[in-house]
């Protein structure tokens, strides 16, 4: 699906891979309601966008997962531009470390990362039934392919993510219904670090896991994928094709796989502490 003449909801779009998708999709032509939790942050995006492109961006604060807020995008997406095409559920956590301490930690990371891809479909599905056609993009992580060393939360979260994008696939993808889903490894946003900030070595192995395997890209660059595969309709949006061999070893031997990423655990964690 083209993006020109379209209307879009970006939330996480105050800056890294959503501000980076919400600027890429009015330079090929579409208009785009910019979400984020940091009104501040969302104002920057819009009014830097508008700046070069005036009238094709509004933000609107709040929090992605709250059922009234997501209304309100859709509905501030209507009053300004018209009915939504494409909704990217592109706002993320990392959760807590290790197991979590207890189900408050669990509960706003599962609301965020999985809940709010939910609660939008939900609202936004029906009318594009009826129009017969509509765009979803979920934006998970290569943690939904294979696992996040360090946080239980956000891979089970990330593994659910991706689920419910196959699932929209499955059930609507031959209603006009069309669904990709981001995994990416490291991209350089304050989501990459957030685990190394928190002073844990568990953490700091959970980064070195995810900068150690791959390149970190630029939140431009991993724009430039998602566009690719919106032109292309197609599912899975990998920026780092070495993921998709990763996930092919994963299945081809799963307890192999399982032994070597404990190894590669225990490696960075002796390396933490010392």
């Amino acid at each position: 699906m083209q993006v020109s003449g379209k209307v879009a909801v970006v939330t996480g779009g105050g800056g890294g891979i959503g501000g980076a998708i919400a600027a890429r999709l009015v330079r090929d032509g579409a208009r785009v309601v910019v979400a984020d939790l940091d009104a501040e942050a969302a104002d920057e995006v819009a009014a830097t966008i508008t700046a070069d492109h005036p009238g094709t961006a509004v933000a609107l604060a709040g929090d992605a997962a709250d059922p009234a807020y997501i209304e309100a995008l859709i509905a501030c997406a209507e009053a300004e531009f018209g009915p939504v095409d494409f909704y990217f559920a592109n706002a993320g956590v990392a959760g807590p470390l290790g197991i979590g301490a207890d189900d408050k930690d669990w509960a706003s990371t599962i609301d965020v990362n999985l809940q709010a891809h939910i609660r939008a479909a939900r609202l936004l599905i029906p009318g594009w039934l009826e129009r017969g056609e509509g765009y979803f993009v979920s934006t998970a992580s290569a943690a939904g392919l294979l696992t996040q060393i360090g946080s239980a939360a956000y891979s089970v979260t990330k593994h659910a993510a991706v689920g419910f994008a196959e699932w929209l696939s499955v059930t609507y993808g031959d209603r006009g219904i069309r669904v990709s889903c981001l995994c990416p490894m490291g991209v350089e946003t304050k989501l990459l670090h957030a685990f190394e900030e928190s002073g844990d070595v568990v953490g700091a192995a959970g980064t070195r896991a995810v900068t150690e395997a791959g390149a970190v890209l630029t939140p431009e660059a991993v724009a430039e994928a998602v566009m690719a595969a919106l032109a292309d309709e197609r599912f899975l949006v990998l920026p780092h094709p070495e993921v998709l061999d990763m996930y092919r070893h994963k299945g081809s031997d799963y307890d192999r796989w399982l032994l070597g990423m404990r190894r590669y655990q225990r490696k960075l964690l002796d390396s933490a502490e010392h």
